[in-house]
């Protein structure tokens, strides 16, 4: 019954948008409706979290990946690429001040 619950909950509920609260909550109505002992739905909690916190870290890496590649095809400069043309810019004006003095 229990890894029947678990897996319901995986599924049945967006894992990556979980709380701690809300993964609480949930097992601790179901422990008030006898489907869980205590052990079971501190189990739950911790695997929920753990899963939860993965799918996280997961999803934000598919997002920045698929930010990136976007911004490859549409061709935009990402920030280390302006902070270098930004810093070749200063140098330039620097040396132009410099060559404009010597005059």
């Amino acid at each position: 019954m229990f890894d029947i619950i678990k897996k319901v909950m995986l599924t049945g509920v967006g894992l990556a948008a979980m709380t701690k609260d809300k993964v609480e909550e949930v097992a601790r109505d179901l422990a008030k409706k006898g489907k869980l002992t205590e052990k079971e739905g501190k189990e739950l909690v911790d695997d929920l979290l753990k899963k939860s916190e993965k799918a996280k870290e997961d999803l934000e890496k598919d997002i920045e990946k698929v930010v990136k590649d976007t911004m490859k095809k549409m061709n935009l400069a990402g920030a280390e690429e302006l902070s270098n043309l930004t810093k070749r810019i200063k140098k330039l004006e620097q040396a132009l001040k410099e060559k404009g003095s010597q005059s």
